[in-house]
C-alpha cells in the first residue's frame, strides 16, 4: 500500500505540473486506465518537466479521446500539440477524426495538417466580424426569443465559417454580442413560455395519434453499426503498460489476418459463452441479443461455447438449461462448443509459454499469492529455469504434485499499475472427473487462461463482454501476443442491471437455497426460466434490451417499469381478452328469472367488429358475481363503482342498480347485494364492471387459482444494502387467490396461453395447472404501471 500511495502521489505531482486544476488531478490519479494513458502521454511529449496549462489540457483530451486504433501516430500529434501548431480543441477534434479513419496506416504529414488547419491563424477580429454578420442574418428572431436563443445554433454557424476558430474566444464575442443587442437579462428571460391550448381531439384523430408508434432511434433500428468489419482488425486494439516504461501495441499483423480471413471467409463470427453453473438471467438475454444480434446482422455465425474450464461447478442441468433457454430467446447457435474440447490444445499451448519464457511454475499458497499481489512482490518461484517449470508442469498433468501444491503463473508484471496484470494463473490442480471431458485430466485451465485462446482458435471476429472485464483486456491481449495468436477485436459493453432484484448469481441461489422463493423458476426472479413462467415472451424481453442499446455508459440501472412497458406493448396486441373475478361478491338480480340463461357476445379484442373467431360467449343470469372492491356502502364523485341505489354497466351485459344489500351478522360485512337490470340499456352509467355469472342456475362459475406476483424487493437498489439485504424483500411479491371465478370459455386454456382478465392485467397459464377443472393463473403484468409514470 505504501509504494501504491507514492505511485499515486508521483503522478499527481507530473499531472499538476502540466497545469491540470486539483480537482481534475486527483479524479485523474483515481482511474488507473486515465493515469496510466495520460503518464504515457506525458512521457511521449517530454514534457515531464512541466508545460503551459493550455498544452497541459490539450494532452489530458488526447489521454482520454485519442483513438485506440492508431496509437502508432500519436507522437505525431503530441509533437504538434507541443510545438504549437496544434493548439485548440476544434484542431483536435479534427486529429483524432483524421487519426480514426487512418488507423495504423501511413500517412502524408501535409495532408494530416491541412485537415486540422495547422498554420491557419483566426484573429478576435475575425471572429467578432463573423459573429457579427452571423447576428445581422438573425437579428430579429434573437429578438423575439431573447436570452432563449438557442446559442448552441450560433456557435454552429460560427463554426462552420471558422472552423480553427478558438472556442473560448467565440463563446465570450458571442456573450458580449448577446449583451449589446438585448441589454440586461431579465426576470421575463427565466419564464417558461406558456403552452398554447389546444383545441379537443376528436375521437377518429386520437385513434391516429395513438396508431401511429414513435420513430425508433438510429440504435434502435441498427445497434450494431458502430462495430468494425472483420477485415479492419489490423489495426492496434489496446496498449498494455509496463512498469519499465515499455508499451506493447496489440496487433495482428497484415499475415495474421489475411489467415483468419481465409478460414473465415470474412464472416462474422461471435460466441456467447456462459458458465454452466446456474441459471441464465435477463443480463445473459442482453449478452445474447449483442453476440448473436450482430452475427444475425451481419449474416455471420454466433458459437454457443460452455465455459466449462472448472469441473466442480458445472452440472448437466445447467447446460440442458442454457440450451433450452437460447433457443427460446429466438437464437440459432452456428455450432455448440466447450471450452473443454479444447484442453488438448489449451495444455499444449501452455508448454510453448514456459518455453518462451512467460509461464513458470508456482508453489506459493493462495493467502501468498494474495499478499505478494498486495505488495507487488515477485514470487520466489518466478525465475526458476524454463526447465524446471516444463518438468513440474509435466508432473502436475500427471497427477504427482498433490492439489494445492502448484499452479502455473503467467509470467506478466507484478509491478503493474493494473492487477490484471499481476501474473495470473493459468492452470490448477484438481483431482475432479469433468463432466464433459472424463478422468483424462487433473490440471484445468482458468478462466483468465482459456477464454481468449478458445476465442482465437475458434477465429472470434468479435470477442464482446462487460464492462468490468475491460481491466482483463490487457491480459487478453498480452497472452495471445506472447503465443503469437490471432487477435479478436474485444469490446465491452455496459452490464443490464434491473431495479427491485438482484442479479448475483450466489444472492441468487441464496434465495433459492434458503427458500425465499420456490426454486429458479419463481415468477418473481429475473431469471429468464422466471420471466418464461411469469408468462414473459422472448420478443419483448429482446424488444427491451434493443431499446436500451449496447452502450458502454456503465453504472446505470434500468427501471422495470421500462420492462413492463415493452411486455404490455406485446401482450396488448397478442393476448385475448376475457373475464375473471378475483374476489367475488354475489349480486342476485332480482328482476330475471331463476333459470333465465342468456347467451351474450364479448369480444377478445377491443377492434372486433364482424370477425367471428374475435368473439366469444359469456352467460349472463340470475346470479352474478363482482369484485368486492367494486362495491361500497357510501357512495362518492369519484368512485366509478356500485353502490346502494347506484347504477353500473355491467361489461358486455347490461346496466344494473343496487336496490338492496344483506349484511352479515356483524352488520359490516357485505354478504350479497340485490340489483336489477335494465333490459333496454336506456340507462347510461360511467361505470364499467367486469363480472362472472352462474352458466346455469345453482351451478357455481369456473373456479381457477391466481398467484398475483408483484416486484420481489421494495427498493430499486436491494444489492447495495449490504448484509440488510433480506430485510427489503417484499412480503406481498406474491398473493394467491385460491378461488378466483372464471368463465367457462377459460376450461379450454392450456399451459403457456396468455389472457387479459380485463381491468385486472395479464395473465398466463401455469404449470401447475393439471387439470381443466384446477387451473392456475399467473399474473405477467398489471395493465398499467402503479408505481411511476416515467417508465417508458
Amino acid at each position: 500500500m505504501v509504494k501504491e500511495d507514492e505511485s499515486r502521489d508521483r503522478a499527481l505531482e507530473l499531472f499538476l505540473k502540466i497545469g491540470l486544476d486539483e480537482r481534475t488531478a486527483k479524479n485523474t490519479v483515481a482511474n488507473g486506465k486515465v493515469t496510466a494513458n495520460l503518464t504515457a502521454v506525458i512521457h511521449e511529449a517530454s514534457v515531464t518537466d512541466g508545460c503551459d496549462k493550455s498544452i497541459g489540457n490539450l494532452l489530458y483530451t488526447v489521454a482520454t479521446k485519442y483513438p485506440a486504433s492508431a496509437l502508432v501516430h500519436r507522437p505525431t500529434l503530441l509533437e504538434h500539440i507541443v510545438s504549437a501548431k496544434i493548439k485548440t480543441t476544434a484542431q483536435l477534434d479534427a486529429a483524432f477524426s483524421f487519426f480514426s479513419n487512418t488507423g495504423s496506416e501511413s500517412f502524408k504529414l501535409h495532408e494530416f495538417e491541412e485537415a486540422c488547419g495547422v498554420g491557419v491563424e483566426v484573429s478576435v477580429e475575425d471572429i467578432t466580424q463573423t459573429v457579427g454578420e452571423i447576428f445581422e442574418e438573425r437579428k430579429s428572431s434573437i429578438l423575439e426569443q431573447r436570452y432563449r436563443t438557442n446559442v448552441g445554433e450560433l456557435f454552429g454557424h460560427v463554426r462552420k465559417k471558422l472552423p480553427w476558430a478558438d472556442q473560448k474566444i467565440v463563446k465570450q464575442i458571442i456573450d458580449a454580442k448577446m449583451h449589446e443587442l438585448l441589454g440586461e437579462r431579465t426576470a421575463a428571460d427565466d419564464e417558461k413560455p406558456a403552452k398554447k391550448k389546444e383545441k379537443p381531439v376528436k375521437v377518429e384523430e386520437k385513434k391516429v395519434a395513438a396508431a401511429a408508434a414513435p420513430q425508433p432511434s438510429e440504435e434502435e433500428l441498427n445497434p450494431f453499426k458502430d462495430f468494425p468489419q472483420p477485415e479492419d482488425n489490423f489495426q492496434v486494439h489496446t496498449e498494455v503498460f509496463f512498469s519499465d516504461d515499455r508499451v506493447l501495441r496489440c496487433c495482428n499483423s497484415k499475415e495474421m489476418l489475411n489467415k483468419h480471413l481465409t478460414v473465415t471467409g470474412g464472416k462474422v463470427f461471435t460466441r456467447f459463452p456462459p458458465e454452466p453453473n446456474g441459471y441464465l438471467h435477463i443480463g445473459h438475454a442482453k449478452a445474447m441479443f449483442v453476440s448473436f444480434g450482430l452475427a444475425k446482422e451481419r449474416s455471420g455465425c454466433c458459437y454457443l461455447r460452455f465455459d466449462d474450464t472448472n469441473p466442480e461447478a458445472e452440472k448437466k442441468e445447467y447446460i440442458d438449461h442454457i440450451q433450452e433457454i437460447v433457443d427460446w430467446m429466438g437464437w440459432k447457435p452456428f455450432k455448440i462448443t466447450y471450452a473443454s474440447d479444447y484442453f488438448q490444445e489449451l495444455y499444449d499451448l501452455a508448454v510453448e509459454l514456459i518455453k518462451r519464457g512467460h509461464a513458470y511454475v508456482d508453489h506459493q499458497t493462495p493467502d501468498e499469492i494474495k499478499e505478494y499481489r498486495e505488495k507487488k512482490m515477485n514470487s520466489p518461484w518466478r525465475d526458476r529455469p524454463i526447465a524446471e517449470s516444463l518438468k513440474l508442469f509435466e508432473d502436475m498433468r500427471r497427477g504427482l504434485i498433490e492439489e494445492g501444491k502448484a499452479t502455473l503463473r503467467m509470467k506478466q508484471d507484478m509491478q503493474s499499475d493494473n492487477f490484471n496484470m499481476y501474473d495470473l494463473i493459468a492452470y490448477r490442480i484438481k483431482f475432479t472427473p469433468h463432466p464433459h471431458a472424463g478422468d483424462k485430466w487433473c490440471v484445468y485451465p482458468s478462466y483468465d487462461y482459456a477464454h481468449c485462446i478458445v476465442d482465437s482458435l475458434e477465429n472470434i471476429t468479435h470477442s464482446l463482454c462487460t464492462l468490468e472485464f475491460e481491466t482483463r483486456r490487457a491480459s487478453y491481449y498480452w497472452l495471445l501476443h506472447a503465443l503469437d495468436l490471432y487477435q479478436p477485436y474485444v469490446w465491452e459493453y455496459s452490464r443490464l442491471n434491473v431495479t427491485n432484484t438482484v442479479m448475483s448469481k450466489r444472492k441468487l441461489n441464496y434465495l433459492v437455497t434458503k427458500k425465499f422463493v420456490d426454486g429458479w423458476d419463481d415468477p418473481r426472479l429475473m431469471t429468464l426460466a422466471g420471466l418464461r413462467r411469469r408468462g414473459v415472451t422472448s420478443t419483448s424481453i429482446n424488444a427491451f434490451v434493443r431499446g436500451i442499446g449496447i452502450t458502454r455508459s456503465d453504472g446505470s440501472t434500468i427501471r422495470l417499469d421500462r420492462l413492463e412497458y415493452h411486455i404490455r406493448e406485446e401482450l396488448n396486441k397478442t393476448a385475448p381478452r376475457t373475464m375473471v373475478v378475483l374476489y367475488p361478491l354475489k349480486v342476485v338480480i332480482t328482476n330475471l328469472d331463476a333459470g333465465s340463461v342468456m347467451d351474450l357476445e364479448a369480444k377478445k379484442w377491443p377492434d372486433a367488429q364482424t370477425d367471428t373467431s374475435a368473439i366469444y360467449q359469456v352467460p349472463f343470469s340470475k346470479t352474478v358475481y363482482i369484485e368486492q372492491s367494486d362495491f361500497r356502502m357510501k357512495d362518492s364523485k369519484d368512485y366509478y363503482g356500485l353502490a346502494p341505489g347506484k347504477t353500473v354497466m355491467l361489461r358486455y351485459a347490461f346496466p344494473i342498480k343496487c336496490t338492496n344489500v344483506v349484511l352479515a351478522d356483524d352488520k359490516e360485512t357485505v354478504v350479497e347485494i340485490h340489483a336489477e337490470y335494465d333490459s333496454s340499456k336506456k340507462t347510461k352509467p360511467k361505470g364499467v364492471l367486469h363480472w362472472v355469472a352462474e352458466p346455469s342456475h345453482g351451478v357455481d362459475p369456473l373456479q381457477v387459482e391466481v398467484r398475483l406476483f408483484d416486484r420481489l424487493f421494495l427498493s430499486e437498489s436491494p444489492a447495495e444494502l449490504g448484509k440488510d439485504w433480506l430485510d427489503d424483500l417484499n412480503p406481498h411479491s406474491k398473493v394467491v387467490v385460491p378461488r378466483a371465478y372464471a368463465l367457462p370459455s377459460l376450461r379450454e386454456a392450456k399451459v403457456g396461453d396468455r389472457f387479459q382478465f380485463e381491468r385486472l392485467g395479464y395473465f398466463v397459464v401455469d404449470e401447475d395447472s393439471t387439470t381443466s377443472e384446477k387451473l392456475v393463473f399467473n399474473r405477467t403484468v398489471t395493465l398499467r404501471d402503479s408505481y411511476s409514470k416515467g417508465g417508458k
